[in-house]
């Protein structure tokens, strides 16, 4: 849900408090959102959720979007009840140094603070023809690793076989990304069951979950295929948030 400093209030997440319930109805493990948001998006009652501060931002109107930089401090997210901060670095963009600096800077603030850190790697710029290719992933994910990452988020490479390569060669866990909006939530549930029979250890979907038509529902659908080992064509099955 950090997606409203990179587009703006966009589809689904005007309202984050109604977003994060929706969610956490639905069995989200935790949301991804910025400083701000968890002040004006703060939930005291239902499900809990556990709340994950981004700490790298740029915007769709800057002169690069590709360059992360870093909007927040892990002290602060301490003092906001964080349970993990995550950070932002693309790897191939123009400014990736200044970016791997600060991840190197995050990383040891959060060795120092006990704090997960969970780390975005998505290979972009430039140098970088295809950003779902077995390679360039598996590359941005070992430096996520390599660099401290406790978690490693990062593109899905399109099939089970490949994306099994890049969890081998990545020490830290890997969760995949949601990616663009797809044309059916039969495609995402794919997506999800060949990721995780590939190794992944979990999924971190934006847009595909908050701009779906039953957010609820499309989230306890896919916790069915990530923690319940339901297939897909299982999990289109659930029509309720509450089925088992």
């Amino acid at each position: 849900m950090d997606h409203g400093v990179t587009v703006g209030p966009i589809k689904g997440i005007k309202s984050v408090k109604s977003i994060a319930e929706a969610v956490a109805s639905g069995g989200a493990d935790a949301a991804i959102v910025h400083k701000g948001t968890a002040i004006f998006g703060h939930r005291g009652y239902g499900r809990d959720l556990g709340l994950i501060i981004h700490l790298s931002a740029s915007t769709s109107l800057g002169p690069d979007p590709n360059n992360k930089v870093l909007v927040a401090t892990v002290e602060e997210a301490l003092k906001l009840g964080a349970d993990g901060v995550s950070v932002h670095v693309n790897i191939g963009a123009d400014d990736e140094g200044s970016m791997l600096s600060t991840f190197g800077e995050i990383s040891r603030k959060c060795n120092e603070w006990g704090m997960p850190l969970l780390a975005m790697m998505y290979p972009r710029g430039k140098k970088i023809r295809d950003e779902y290719s077995p390679e360039a992933v598996t590359h941005a994910t070992r430096v996520g690793a390599e660099l401290g990452a406790d978690i490693v988020k990062t593109n899905y490479t399109g099939d089970q076989y490949s994306f099994s390569q890049v969890v081998e060669g990545c020490p830290a866990p890997v969760v995949i990304a949601g990616g663009p909006r797809v044309e059916s939530e039969m495609d995402l549930l794919s997506m999800v069951e060949g990721a995780i029979n590939g190794g992944a250890r979990g999924v971190a979907i934006g847009r595909n979950i908050f701009q779906a038509e039953d957010p609820t529902l499309i989230t306890r659908r896919i916790c069915a295929v990530v923690h319940d080992g339901m297939s897909a064509e299982e999990a289109i099955g659930i029509s309720s948030p509450h089925q088992c």
